[in-house]
C-alpha cells in the first residue's frame, strides 16, 4: 500500500504527497525501484488535478486509511478506519473524470484488457483481475511462463516454427531483455509486441531494432558455416523478420522515449544490448536444434529470393514506364498489376491514416490535393494541364481518352473520400473524371467508390461499423 507516514520534508502522509505534489515518484530517489516506467513522476497526480472527486483506500501495517480529495485538493484527512491483518495490504483507489477537461469520460475497455493483460504476461505467476460492472464481464489473467504462455495463446491455430518458441532471458548491469520468438511458415497474421519497463511500445524502437539484428545475424551465421545460401542471395533484415512473430521485454534504469506518449524507445546503447545477446543465445539454439534451424533458414532464403525476382521485375517495371510515378504516390510492393489495388484519398491527413490500415504488398495510397477540376465539359488533350489529374494519369499507367489498358498498373482504382459533404463533392469529381475521360476503366469494372461509415458500435467484444 501507499505510505501513511508523514513525510519528512513535507509534512502531510505520504499518500497526499503522491496525490497532489508532481515529481513525487519512487524512481526519483534511486534507492526504491531498480526500473520504472515512469519518466516524470506526474501520473496519479495529475489523475487527482483532472478528477472531479477521488477516494483513496490502503491498507498497510495492520490498518485501513481512507482519504478523498476533490478538483485534486484535500477535502478529508488521512484516518483510520480500521484494522486488517499484517500481512493484507494494498491500495485501491476510485476516482471519477472532471467532464470539463473531458469531451468524454468513457474508457476504452478494449484497451484496459490489453494493458492489463499485458501486466499479467510481463510479470509471470501475477494475478490480474479485471471487472466490467457496466456489462457484468469478468476476467482474470495469471501467465506462469509470461511470454511464452502469451504468445502461443494469440498464435493459437497456427502452424508455428519452432512449434516450441524459441524463449531467452538476459540481464546486464543496467539492463534486463526477455523475449519469445516464432515464425509462421504459413499464412496468418504476425503478433509483434514489445515493452519497456512494462509499458507497451506499439512504435518499437532501439530494442526492437536489436531483436531483429541479433536474429538476423545468428540466422546468417548458421546459414554460412552450413553452406545452405545458394549463390547470390545475401539475407537481408526483412528476410528473416518477415513472419517472424514476437514478444520482447526490456528493462532500463533510465529509458530514454521518442515523445510523451512513450510508444518508441529511442535509448542508444539498448539496441547493442538486445543484439548481442540475442545473437549469441540464438546462434546457440540453431546449432543445438539443428532442424529446426534448417527450416527457419529456408524460410528465410526463400523469402530472400523472392525479394530478388520481384527487385528485378519493379526495376524493369520502372525502366519501361516513361514518366515517374507521382512523389506522393504510396505504392505497393506487387508487381502483378490484376491483384493490385490504388486507393484515391482526400489529403495528406487521410493519406497518413490509410497507409497505416493498408496491406502495402497490394494495396497502393494516393492522396490529393483538396477538390480536383471539374473536368466533365474539358477536352481529353487538355486535362492534363490540371497536376492532380496528371499525377493520377501517371499512376494509374492510362493516358486521358485512351481505350489502350495494357499499361494499366492496378486491377482496381478505388475512391475513398469522407463520408460527408465535402468528400461527396470530391467523389462525384473523380467519378466525373473516370467516366468521361477513362471509359474504358469504368465500363471494364476496374472504378469503385468505397463507403466509409459514419458511425462505430461496440456491442461488448464486438465492434460494428455503419454508414
Amino acid at each position: 500500500g501507499m505510505p501513511v507516514d508523514i513525510h519528512p520534508n513535507q509534512g502531510m502522509p505520504g499518500v497526499e504527497v503522491i496525490l497532489t505534489k508532481l515529481h513525487a515518484g519512487g524512481k526519483f530517489s534511486g534507492k526504491n525501484y531498480r526500473f520504472s516506467g515512469g519518466l516524470h513522476g506526474v501520473g496519479v497526480s495529475v489523475v487527482n488535478a483532472l478528477s472531479k472527486h477521488l477516494e483513496v483506500w490502503i491498507k498497510r501495517g495492520g490498518g485501513e486509511y481512507n482519504m478523498a480529495f476533490a478538483d485534486g485538493h484535500k477535502v478529508s484527512d488521512l484516518e483510520l478506519v480500521g484494522k486488517v491483518g499484517r500481512n493484507n495490504t494494498g491500495t485501491r483507489l476510485r476516482f471519477w473524470p472532471n467532464p470539463g477537461y473531458f469531451d468524454s469520460s468513457k474508457f476504452s475497455v478494449r484497451q484496459l484488457l490489453h494493458v492489463l493483460r499485458a501486466k499479467a504476461v510481463l510479470c509471470p505467476g501475477l494475478n490480474v483481475h479485471f471487472e466490467d460492472e457496466s456489462s457484468g464481464e469478468k476476467y482474470h489473467w495469471c501467465y506462469q511462463d509470461g511470454l511464452k504462455d502469451y504468445l502461443l495463446d494469440a498464435l493459437q491455430g497456427s502452424v508455428l516454427l519452432p512449434a516450441d518458441p524459441f524463449i531467452g532471458s538476459m540481464a546486464g548491469n543496467n539492463e534486463t531483455a526477455d523475449w519469445a520468438v516464432a515464425w509462421l511458415p504459413e499464412s496468418g497474421e504476425t503478433v509483434n509486441e514489445s515493452y519497456v519497463n512494462l509499458i507497451p511500445t506499439p512504435l518499437g524502437g532501439t530494442h526492437v531494432n536489436g531483436l531483429r539484428t541479433g536474429l538476423t545475424e545468428a540466422v546468417r551465421e548458421f546459414c554460412e558455416f552450413r553452406n545452405l545460401l545458394p549463390r547470390g542471395v545475401k539475407l537481408a533484415p526483412e528476410d528473416v523478420w518477415g513472419r517472424c512473430c514476437y514478444i520482447l521485454s526490456v528493462k532500463l534504469v533510465d529509458p530514454q522515449f521518442s515523445g510523451q506518449t512513450k510508444e518508441r524507445l529511442s535509448s542508444r546503447e539498448c539496441a547493442a544490448f538486445v543484439a548481442g545477446v540475442v545473437k549469441d543465445t540464438f546462434g546457440l539454439w540453431l546449432n543445438q536444434h539443428t532442424e529446426a534451424g534448417a527450416q527457419i533458414a529456408e524460410l528465410a532464403i526463400g523469402a530472400a529470393q523472392i525479394r530478388l525476382r520481384a527487385g528485378r521485375k519493379v526495376l524493369r517495371k520502372k525502366i519501361s514506364q516513361g514518366p515517374a510515378l507521382p512523389g506522393k504516390l504510396a505504392d505497393c510492393s506487387s508487381v502483378d498489376p490484376r491483384r493490385s489495388e490504388l486507393f484515391l484519398v482526400e489529403g495528406d491527413s487521410a493519406g497518413g491514416s490509410a497507409k497505416q490500415a493498408r496491406d502495402r504488398e497490394f494495396q497502393a495510397i494516393m492522396p490529393l490535393r483538396g477538390k480536383i477540376l471539374n473536368t466533365w465539359e474539358v477536352d481529353s488533350a487538355d486535362v492534363l494541364a490540371s497536376q492532380e489529374v496528371h499525377d493520377i494519369s501517371v499512376a494509374i499507367g492510362v493516358e486521358p481518352g485512351s481505350d489502350d489498358l495494357s499499361r494499366l498498373r492496378f486491377d482496381k482504382i478505388c475512391i475513398l473520400a469522407d463520408a460527408d459533404s465535402d468528400g461527396a463533392h470530391i467523389a462525384t469529381l473523380l467519378c466525373a473524371l473516370f467516366l468521361r475521360h477513362f471509359p474504358k476503366l469504368v465500363a471494364e469494372g476496374h472504378v469503385y467508390a468505397a463507403m466509409p461509415p459514419l458511425y462505430r458500435i461496440d456491442a461488448g467484444k464486438q465492434v460494428f461499423y455503419a454508414l
